[in-house]
Order: C-alpha cells, then sequence, then structure tokens
C-alpha cells in the first residue's frame, strides 16, 4: 500500500510540474543607487543555451570601455537614457531604443550624456562550430560594419497573428548574427497577438517604454511592465493582450535552434515603406 501511494505521489508531482509552468521574468532596475557610476547584472541566467544577458547602466561621470568576447558575437539594446558609443573611428548617437552591433571592432567605448544614466541590455552569443561556418556566408558588410539602427527608422512587416493597428519593426534582421533576429510590436489597446507556437525557436521579449500588457503561454500568465525582460517557454502556444487605452511596446529576440528553423520569418511580410 505505501508503494501505491508512493508512486500516486510521484505521479501527482510530474502532472502539477507540467501544468504549472511559469513564465520567467525579471523587471531591470532602472533607478542606480547615490553615489553608484556603474551597475551590471545578469537576466534570466541559463535560461538560453549560449546566451547571456546583462543589464548595464553606466553614469556621465565615466566612459565605458567594452571589448569584444572571442567566439561571441554581442548586441547592444539602448532602451533608456542618451549618449554616445565610439566603435571602429566612428560615433554613433544613442537614444532610447537603438540597437548597435560592434562586429569586427574590438572595442567600443560608451559614453553618457551628462547628468544623464544610460541603460542598455548587452547580449552575447556564443558561436558554434555550424555558426563560424554560416558566418563566412554571410555579406561581408553585414559581419565587419558596425551594425548601428534607430528602432523606428527600422523597416515595417505585417503578420497574420498581429491586427492591422500594430506597428513591428525588424530591428534585426537575420543573415547578420547567425540564428538571430530581433524586431519590435507596438499597439495600443484594446489589441492582442494572437496565440501561436514556434518549436523552432527560443524567444525573449524585452519590455519598452510605457509596456503595460499581460503574456499567456498554454496555462501560465503574467502581467509584462516596461523595463522587463521574460523568457517564452519554449514551445509553448503563447499570446499577449493590451487593456484599453494601455500600451504594448515590446523587443521579440529570436534565438533559433538551427538555421533551417529560421523559415520561421517567412511568416513575416515586409513592407515596401515605413
Amino acid at each position: 500500500m505505501k508503494k501505491h501511494i508512493t508512486t500516486f505521489l510521484c505521479l501527482l508531482a510530474l502532472t502539477l510540474s507540467v501544468y504549472s509552468q511559469e513564465i520567467p521574468i525579471e523587471n531591470l532596475e532602472t533607478q542606480l543607487h547615490t553615489n553608484t557610476q556603474q551597475y551590471s547584472k545578469s537576466i534570466l541566467d541559463n535560461e538560453i543555451k549560449g546566451i547571456h544577458v546583462a543589464h548595464v547602466a553606466i553614469t556621465s561621470e565615466h566612459a565605458l570601455l567594452d571589448y569584444s568576447k572571442e567566439g561571441y558575437k554581442t548586441i547592444y539594446l539602448f532602451v533608456k537614457g542618451k549618449g554616445n558609443v565610439m566603435a571602429a573611428n566612428n560615433t554613433y548617437e544613442i537614444v532610447p531604443e537603438t540597437i548597435l552591433l560592434p562586429n569586427s571592432a574590438k572595442e567600443i567605448t560608451i559614453k553618457t550624456a551628462k547628468n544623464d544614466t544610460l541603460h542598455y541590455l548587452k547580449i552575447s552569443s556564443k558561436l558554434t562550430t555550424q555558426d563560424l561556418l554560416d558566418l563566412k556566408e554571410f555579406p561581408a558588410e553585414h559581419t565587419q560594419n558596425v551594425y548601428y539602427a534607430k528602432f523606428t527608422d527600422c523597416k515595417s512587416y505585417t503578420e497574420p497573428i498581429k491586427s492591422p493597428n500594430t506597428v513591428s519593426r525588424t530591428i534585426l534582421p537575420n543573415k547578420y548574427i547567425p540564428r538571430i533576429a530581433m524586431g519590435t510590436v507596438q499597439t495600443k489597446g484594446p489589441d492582442k497577438v494572437g496565440f501561436h507556437e514556434h518549436p523552432m525557436l527560443e524567444q525573449l521579449f524585452l519590455g519598452l517604454s510605457e509596456n503595460d500588457c499581460v503574456v499567456y503561454a498554454d496555462d501560465a500568465k503574467v502581467g509584462f511592465p516596461e523595463y522587463s525582460v521574460l523568457h517564452i517557454p519554449l514551445g509553448s502556444s503563447h499570446s499577449v493582450s493590451v487593456e484599453k487605452d494601455k500600451i504594448m511596446y515590446y523587443v521579440w529576440m529570436d534565438f533559433f535552434l538551427d538555421k533551417k528553423g529560421e523559415e520561421w520569418l517567412n511568416t513575416h511580410n515586409v513592407e515596401d515603406d515605413n
């Protein structure tokens, strides 16, 4: 009898673990403590294999010199504050919602505007053997030149799972970094992104300014505020909804398991004009 009870409890625990899946989320610390000049914190550690995300904040007191790490590709998403980045003998203006890839630049200098604090995500992707081979096939200007864009300047697209009121933009097309693409979704409620699944890719969301919506994944749901990062459970059926007069505005980050999975991006219908 005791053996049967133990077996039942094990099965019950397994069942509950399946149906109690959560959506991992972390809020970014956007207010630095007094006298703090620089802040760095890993976000959602070990959620996606080969991907490391850090939230970095720096004040205007000191410039930050950052180096590329051998065997990795790095993406900077600037979300709050103003400043500039010096890379490959050029200076790039940084405003909220700007993306930059150093590519072949071995080091960059990040400087915050006077009396301001600059907040950004630094996303490092470890390159596999296949990634290194694929990089050789990418256009040279994609892998050598610094890639820099303000989100609002990026090309828009439409998608069947989104309403006509939604503005979506591709801020990082594929073929710059193997198996990675990124974009933004922006709309005002009431609205939603319909339920869909993509078992061929891992996905992170980054809430931008004024974002205030709800994310669903299978039986789980979580409030998704501005300046937060969440991980969509792999293979889950997920959606996003926003209530009347509230804002949905976030970055999606796709990390494909292999390059064939990038065919998912064919569901994005690129528009001729922004």
